[in-house]
């Protein structure tokens, strides 16, 4: 396997990467994974794929948030067919260093979450993932994705 960069010029790779994000978020990319692909892969973001065989398996993108010191992790896909084997670890990894690489300090990531105080992780939610490999808690909006439905935000220093 091989971690490349995507970009908009690798086309080879778009449809795969759409198919991806439906596979993995179906509410959310069901009617508009192209689009969110081409968001993802304009020039002011980043976007890493786990390759092989020409077979995307994965898919880890981030958007500046504050300039160059903080970026948002955004996407992060691994087809089902591939989860569990490190490919969400090793694309993290490289998305991390290639962020280090450009400045950035700080890498958030939002997503489903419940209570900070009593987490409990319901039908294999990614935070545990983000928490094992350094993220860590940092906030909670409540209700953002509809009632009972609040965001999370994991956030990890690159630089300590």
């Amino acid at each position: 396997m091989e971690i490349i960069k995507l970009t908009s010029n690798l086309t080879y790779y778009r449809q795969q990467a759409a198919t991806l994000l439906i596979e993995a978020f179906p509410y959310a990319y069901k009617d508009c994974a192209e689009l969110e692909i081409t968001k993802c892969l304009s020039t002011n973001r980043i976007m890493l794929g786990a390759v092989e065989n020409d077979i995307l398996m994965g898919l880890v993108g981030a958007i500046p948030q504050y300039g160059i010191t903080a970026w948002e992790l955004h996407p992060l896909a691994v087809s089902k067919k591939w989860q569990g084997q490190g490919i969400g670890t090793k694309l993290c990894t490289a998305l991390e260093n290639e962020l280090k690489n450009c400045g950035c300090c700080t890498i958030l990531f939002d997503d489903l979450y419940s209570k900070i105080k009593n987490i409990r992780n319901l039908e294999r939610h990614p935070y545990e993932f983000y928490q094992k490999i350094g993220y860590q808690i940092v906030g909670v909006i409540p209700d953002a994705n509809g009632l009972g439905k609040p965001d999370i935000w994991l956030a990890k220093s690159l630089v300590r």
